[in-house]
């Protein structure tokens, strides 16, 4: 890269670095990018490099890499963000003693599982989410 070509990039970057800083003004912290925001940062990324464009845009650089690289293979899909929140939505009242818990998850490939509980005492759900959303062999 020639020294003339450095500020035509840098400039780039600072286009998009704008538009992430007004995103990032109207929503809370650690909220979830768009995709139209990370295909703007994977098309810097790709003429800037990934550590120039990850640290200009204040972007995870594994995460920023992960994109590039699954964007330059033929039919890839892109990489989507992990689910925002589990809810659990209480059920009508029981009698003392009792729970009943009904578990809807799903992943990003679309797979889905659903669990119907009922016990005296509450099930371990962080372990039974881990076990769901690990990579499988």
């Amino acid at each position: 890269m020639g020294a003339r070509t450095i500020p035509a990039l840098a400039a780039k970057l600072d286009g998009v670095r704008r538009t992430f800083t007004i995103w990032r003004r109207g929503h809370p912290p650690r909220s979830p990018i768009p995709e139209p925001l990370w295909a703007l940062a994977v098309a810097r990324a790709r003429e800037s490099g990934v550590h120039a464009t990850a640290r200009r845009l204040r972007l995870n650089y594994y995460a920023l890499k992960q994109r590039v690289e699954a964007a330059g293979r033929p039919g890839a899909t892109p990489v989507r963000a992990a689910p925002a929140f589990v809810e659990l939505v209480p059920a009508a009242r029981r009698p003392a003693g009792s729970t009943e818990c009904l578990i809807e998850l799903a992943d990003a490939r679309g797979a889905t599982m659903r669990i119907s509980l009922t016990s005296p005492a509450p099930p371990d759900l962080a372990a039974l989410s881990r076990a769901f959303w690990s990579p499988r062999a």
